[in-house]
């Protein structure tokens, strides 16, 4: 959610601030920006849109010439998307760009207005600018900047130029996330390390209440008291081939491909001896043993993935196992506290709701761990226990293998629960793995049935409402696949547990409306395709993905996509059934005319409420 950029060094400065603008567009915006020092002044140009916009507006006026600058993408939370709302904002002696969000603004801003300020944006952004040059009095910018953040309330990830200072770049983080690449005569600031990986691989974290000033010497940091700190280097294990589309129109279709690979990675790095080791990551059997109930907490594509791991857990560690979205579990007084295990997973490891939740975990006393998929990330650093996912790096906003290695971690720590428990012996422990270990080839089947599921697609695109239906595990899939559906091609789409069909949504059901049902559960097709008759009766048409061996009825469904999942067991079919679903809503994007890795009003990191 918003992305921030920094560089001083001897390139073309404007250059390497769009360039990296244009490797954090995942992130989501919708107005951009770049201030620039030319000379001994600052030069900024900013736009509402995409930065294809900004790079007309650059060709029009003429881009800023320099070597040290700030630059921005901003996704609007205070004040309509427009070029006075973009940033970077000045005022006075300042210039910034901030992530994140000021809760006290509006105070500031009032107190600010007194002492005969004035403001052009309706951000809360701006009233830092001012409240950075109130404090620049004494025309110190680290003593400006410490008594700024000790004023403000809310997040922010902030990149700071002072006019008086042409060869520095100042950046501060608290609760957003904020990374210092290290480069040979060179440095950058930046939200996530994609904006430099061109240039360097060399990165220091930002903790919140750190400061770091860029200079012709080299990066310096700083505590909230304006002290010198010492802060360890870093390197980052992502190359520039994984942050490009290699080929692929998209960087969705990419991940889909991905998925194979990167689950077989994930398997490989946890399983030993044919079954499932955690100790690595210090968790062991008589630590599982210990727990009374699980909590799983997190946002989206990730809290379906814990729903997936409601159903594995609780079927065969016999624990019980709840299931919040974190934005509602950090404000609901939730009964959690010692003995009891909360997991928070997150692809970025940075989303706001599910770090507050993991605070909050730890505050009432529970253990937490963490499933994340970028191992420098707040959450995977304040968790007690962090398991990184290894699904490398991941662009497109609507997330595709980041689901799939979440919920092959969730399987395998599922397994190691119920054996633990002593719930399954050590044979089941190892069958059970050994079948996990072989759905890379069953994912690999189905991204090579990618006309079928583009045929599916292509009967979903005139319409503007569908439903997706399941029993169980079923159900779980069913709902992330509406999500991914409903992310990128805007049809509107709901997912419901099919026997609860007739407790009201049922009512909905019309002539010629699209109901997807899934039915790779053996134990309960049988009542699913019951359920799928039902709207079937009332002039759905019925699109069924399934087993091969499922039996229905001739007519009973308009399309079928049959998956050959052989003997997997019922547990693990939404690992490669997802696949189907991603690709359905991957090229349901395509056909409506869509840009599936930058959907509207989306962003790939949500640090905001």
């Amino acid at each position: 959610m918003c992305g921030i950029v920094g560089y001083l060094g001897a390139r073309d400065c404007t250059s390497v601030l769009m360039d990296g603008l244009e490797k954090l567009e995942y992130r989501g915006y919708d107005s951009a920006g770049i201030a620039v020092f030319e000379g001994a002044e600052i030069k900024t140009v900013k736009t509402r849109g995409k930065l294809a916009a900004m790079s007309e507006k650059l060709e029009r006026e003429g881009s800023p010439k320099g070597h040290c600058g700030i630059g921005h993408t901003r996704w609007a939370t205070h004040g309509e998307p427009s070029d006075v709302n973009s940033h970077p904002h000045s005022n006075g002696r300042v210039t910034i760009v901030h992530n994140g969000i000021i809760e006290n603004y509006a105070e500031l801003k009032e107190f600010l207005t007194e002492q005969g300020y004035t403001f052009l944006s309706q951000t809360d952004s701006e009233v830092v600018a001012c409240l950075l040059d109130y404090y620049y009095a004494e025309r110190n910018p680290l003593h400006a900047i410490t008594e700024t953040l000790k004023e403000l309330r809310g997040s922010y990830a902030l990149g700071i130029i002072f006019k008086d200072f042409p060869e520095r770049v100042y950046a501060a983080r608290f609760g957003s996330p904020l990374i210092v690449g290290l480069g040979e005569g060179e440095n950058f600031i930046a939200s996530d390390i994609p904006a430099f990986l061109k240039y360097t691989k060399d990165y220091v974290l930002l903790d919140d209440n750190e400061i770091v000033r860029l200079d012709p010497n080299g990066a310096r940091f700083f505590d909230l008291h304006g002290m010198s700190i010492e802060k360890e280097r870093q390197t980052a294990e992502w190359d520039v081939e994984q942050a490009q589309k290699c080929g692929f129109p998209h960087y969705m279709l990419k991940e889909i491909h991905e998925q194979p690979d990167v689950v077989g990675k994930m398997l490989d790095g946890i399983v030993k001896d044919g079954e499932p080791d955690f100790t690595q990551f210090g968790v062991t059997d008589d630590m599982l043993r210990g727990f009374r109930r699980v909590f799983i907490t997190a946002c989206g594509t990730a809290m379906y993935a814990g729903m997936v791991a409601k159903y594995a857990m609780e079927r065969l560690a016999r624990v019980p196992v709840t299931v919040e979205i974190a934005s509602e579990f950090r404000y609901m007084e939730p009964i959690v506290g010692e003995g009891d295990l909360v997991i928070v997973v997150s692809q970025s490891g940075e989303t706001a709701d599910t770090k507050a939740s993991l605070e909050l975990a730890k505050e009432l006393g529970a253990t937490t761990l963490a499933v994340v998929n970028v191992k420098y990330s707040a959450i995977a650093r304040e968790a007690d226990i962090c398991i990184n996912t290894l699904g490398g790096l991941e662009i497109a906003v609507a997330s595709t293998k980041a689901y799939s290695v979440q919920i092959t971690t969730l399987y395998l720590l599922a397994f190691r629960f119920a054996f633990a428990r002593g719930e399954i012996d050590e044979n089941e422990l190892k069958r059970l793995t050994e079948q996990l270990c072989g759905t890379p080839k069953l994912i690999s089947d189905v991204i090579e049935r990618s006309d079928e599921c583009q045929f599916i697609a292509s009967k979903l695109v005139n319409t503007e409402t569908l439903f997706f239906i399941g029993r169980g595990l079923d159900y779980a899939l069913s709902l992330e696949g509406s999500l991914k559906l409903k992310e990128i091609s805007y049809i509107h789409s709901e997912a419901y547990a099919a026997g609860e069909l007739k407790h009201g949504p049922i009512a909905l059901i019309q002539q010629n409306i699209p109901v997807i049902t899934i039915a790779t559960q053996r134990h309960v097709v049988e009542k699913t395709i019951s359920n799928m008759e039902e709207v079937k009766a009332r002039g759905a048409n019925v699109i069924m993905i399934c087993r091969e061996d499922a039996r229905v009825a001739d007519g009973k469904a308009d399309l079928r996509l049959d998956l050959a999942l052989g003997e997997l067991d019922d547990l693990l079919a939404p690992l490669p059934t997802m696949c189907a679903l991603q690709l359905i809503a991957y090229y349901s994007s395509i056909l409506r005319g869509n840009d599936p890795d930058k959907p509207r009003n989306l962003a790939k990191s949500v640090t905001t409420e």
